[in-house]
This record gives structure tokens, sequence and C-alpha cells, in this order.
């Protein structure tokens, strides 16, 4: 009967680092980080071992952590994530922080998250504002199926979603805020073939040969769905800034801005209602 300490130590060999083991091997335990600490030595079973080394192997074959466990967190939640869904990161907390601080006090904002993936950002703003009414939409009926257990799981109730390619299916509705993190990188950048994006839904990665073709679309149509006052913001590449803020304002958006991560990237770009 092996420990927990002589696994990971193979496994930490094996993937050259340990933290995707840790969380590989409390998955399996269902314990948290810390148990395998206090309990290093602890016998485990044979089945266990086996369950740990499966996903070691696919985890070897780059496969990302977060679809073997099928959590990732996200701002304060805990969110399911699927091959169908792009995998939440740290970096579009941003948006989040951005959108909340331009979201009306009063009343009964409302919000639309476009091609909302696993509902994080949209399921952000629903927390974080009781008041506003969010609605979610993906072109994916399988990522959307995903943002609804989430939305169940996180027991948040003022998020409803739509079926429909960004602003399909809504003719007529208006919003106070437009928010979405669309596909951005060029199609054929090298980037697509490594890593985890290896694995992530191809339609929610590349968008045209500079990567800005949908987010061209965004631009252009949410200016007939933005309320007096509102706001568009939107996740882009860290190369992307110059060329968001030259589109929100060659369409006529005011205050247009560009707000950098925690790395000083260019990462969020917005504007006004024209």
């Amino acid at each position: 009967m092996t420990s927990p300490r002589e696994l990971l130590s193979r496994a930490a060999t094996r993937l050259g680092e340990r933290a995707d083991a840790e969380i590989l091997l409390a998955h399996v335990l269902d314990k948290p980080r810390s148990w395998l600490i206090a309990h290093a030595d602890d016998g485990l079973d044979q089945a266990a071992a086996e369950r740990f080394e499966r996903l070691l192997a696919r985890r070897e074959q780059g496969e990302p952590v977060a679809y073997l466990t099928g959590r990732r967190g996200f701002w304060t939640l805990e969110l399911e994530v699927t091959p169908a869904t792009l995998i939440p990161r740290p970096e579009t907390e941003l948006l989040v922080e951005l959108a909340l601080a331009r979201l009306p006090q009063e009343g009964s904002p409302r919000v639309v998250d476009l091609g909302t993936g696993s509902g994080a950002i949209a399921l952000a703003i629903a927390r974080e504002c009781a008041h506003a009414r969010v609605l979610a939409t993906d072109a994916s009926v399988a990522a959307l199926t995903v943002a609804r257990r989430n939305a169940e799981g996180n027991r948040i109730r003022n998020v409803s979603f739509a079926h429909g390619d960004w602003f399909g299916g809504l003719a007529g509705e208006c919003f106070d805020l437009v928010v979405s993190n669309p596909p951005y990188i060029a199609a054929g950048d090298p980037h697509l073939s490594d890593g985890d994006l290896r694995f992530e839904p191809a339609s929610a990665l590349a968008s045209g040969h500079d990567g800005l073709d949908d987010i061209r679309r965004i631009v252009r149509d949410a200016r007939t769905h933005l309320a007096a006052d509102g706001w568009l913001l939107f996740e882009h590449g860290w190369d992307q800034g110059a060329a968001a803020r030259g589109l929100l304002e060659a369409a006529g958006y005011h205050e247009v801005f560009t707000a950098q991560d925690l790395e000083q990237r260019d990462r969020v770009s917005g504007g006004r209602a024209p």
C-alpha cells in the first residue's frame, strides 16, 4: 500500500512540478490539499492509486487540470467546466471588477454576458449585484447547459439564459451593461497548438486573421442594444488594446478606455453608449 507522499513524489518528477499532482490526488480522494500534508504517510487503497495514475497520465499528455477535475474556481464561485467551455482564468476577473464599478446602483439594471461559456462572468456579476437582472447567452447549447448547472450549484437566481450567436435573438432588447470575453486569438496563431489551448473549444478562442472579427461584430451591434449611458466592456489580447480603442472610437462610443491586468498588460477595453 502506497502513501500520498510517495505518489506525489513520483508524480512531481513526471510532471516537473508538484501543484498539479496535489490537485489531482486531492480530487481523487475528495479531500482538501491540506489533508495531503496532514496525512502524507497514510496508506491509500489500490483503487485510489489507480484512479490517480489514470489522471496523471492524461495530464502528462497536456490535458488541462480543470478538465480532469471538472472544476475551476473563479471570483468567489466554484464552477463546473467541461471541454464545451473555456477554462475561466484569473485575468478575466478584471472584467468583472470593471463591470461592477459601472453598474447603476439603483433600480434593476439589465446586464448581458455574450458568449458566457461556463457562466463565470455572468454569475460573478449576478452574485455581487442581487438587484441586477443578468442574461447569459451562448451559441453552444452544451456550454449553456454547464452554465445553468453552475447557476443552480451556486444558488444564483437573478440570471437567465438564452441560446444565440452574440446578439442573435435579442432584437429589441436593451441593456445597461454589455460584457463579453469573446474569441480574440488570430486564426493560425501557433499558441493554439500549445498547452491547455489544444483542448479548449476552438470556436471560443480564434476569430479571424487578426483575432478581432467577433469584437468588431460586438462593437457594431451593441450600439442598438445599449440603454442611454450604458457601457460595453470586453476582454481582448495583450497586444489588442489600441485596436480595440480604435474600433470603439470609430463606432462613436464615449469615454473609451483600456485597463491593464495584474501583469500590466492591456486586457479589457470599453466605452459608453454612442
